[in-house]
């Protein structure tokens, strides 16, 4: 019995001496995918690593609006005429995202498409006023006709697009790391542009996350340690141009279809990614009072805004 349970020690510590970091990345739904996974083995690492590409790429097929298969592609090309019906997945995230427009006060809106879709960052192009005003009315969440009973979407306005750009990250990383979690992985981050989540520590240690200086990609602003949470930072340098000293970005006003310029940047704090994502658009949006007063009355989540004077400005709960 004795030299049975020696035995399982030598075997159980040989397992532990094998274990390793496993890293990787990949260009994935337009952004730069990378994946830290603690693994027992290489093949359980590299299956770990694999798996989340898959989940990414799974969710980049079904939600791009740069796909013309995608799901999402159909809904624009066919909802202002007729019912479309969508998987359940499409339909709980189109649902999900029209609850937050109704949180944040149409601050997040799925249907900002409708103006948004007429800038084209890489080419340094914009609509001019009398477009935007033309379209401007095609904004809101509420033209979305959603039937629970056949999972299907219909639009009410005939110039509604939607885009999931604000959301659609933050499921995909909550659908890899549940993917992960399936797998038996117990410490592994997964971070898909500004959206990570972290799953356990770094194995007694917390992980060192940091949130970069908007106008300084080389510096980072604020460095948090952080354990088993998810953060999402939107900012106006993600994809932007600069046009007679004026900078023109991605995160648009539903309100106005123009971007905004209160903040440079909005972190979110919180148990979900998807909720992050979509929350960090909203309060950069909303701006720092408007955004701070919403965060603060959400349970287990938390903000850290960056103004447009680069003060830094934190919820109730990081300043307790």
């Amino acid at each position: 019995m004795r030299l049975k349970r020696l035995l399982l020690g030598a075997l159980s510590l040989a397992s532990a001496a094998q274990a390793e970091w496993f890293i990787d990345d990949a260009a994935i739904m337009g952004t730069n995918i990378e994946v830290q996974v603690w693994a027992d083995s290489a093949r359980q690492g590299q299956q770990a690593i694999d798996t989340v590409f898959a989940e990414m790429e799974r969710v980049n097929q079904l939600m791009s609006p740069y796909i013309d298969s995608s799901e999402l592609s159909r809904v624009n090309r066919l909802a202002a005429n007729e019912d479309v019906v969508v998987s359940e997945e499409m339909f709980n995230l189109i649902r999900y995202a029209n609850k937050i427009s109704q949180q944040t006060g149409g601050a997040f809106d799925i249907t900002f498409a409708s103006v948004g879709f007429l800038y084209n960052y890489r080419a340094a192009q914009r609509p001019d006023e009398q477009t935007i005003n033309a379209n401007l009315d095609a904004i809101n969440y509420r033209h979305l006709e959603l039937d629970e009973h056949n999972s299907s979407i219909r639009f009410r306005h005939p110039n509604v697009k939607i885009d999931l750009g604000g959301i659609a990250k933050g499921h995909a990383v909550d659908k890899a790391v549940d993917q992960l979690i399936t797998m038996g992985i117990e410490h592994a981050m997964v971070t898909a542009g500004g959206d990570t989540r972290l799953l356990g520590d770094r194995l007694g240690r917390p992980w060192m996350v940091g949130i970069r200086d908007p106008r300084n990609p080389d510096r980072q602003a604020v460095m948090l340690p952080l354990s088993d949470i998810a953060i999402s930072t939107s900012g106006d340098y993600e994809r932007y141009f600069e046009e007679e000293g004026q900078r023109y970005h991605h995160i648009i006003s539903p309100k106005t279809g123009k971007s905004t310029y209160e903040v440079q940047s909005v972190s979110i704090l919180g148990p979900s990614s998807t909720t992050n994502d979509a929350l960090s658009t909203s309060v950069f949006v909303l701006g720092v009072q408007a955004g701070i007063d919403l965060i603060n009355q959400i349970p287990e989540v938390e903000a850290i805004i960056l103004d447009d004077h680069r003060r830094m400005h934190f919820s109730s709960g990081l300043t307790q």
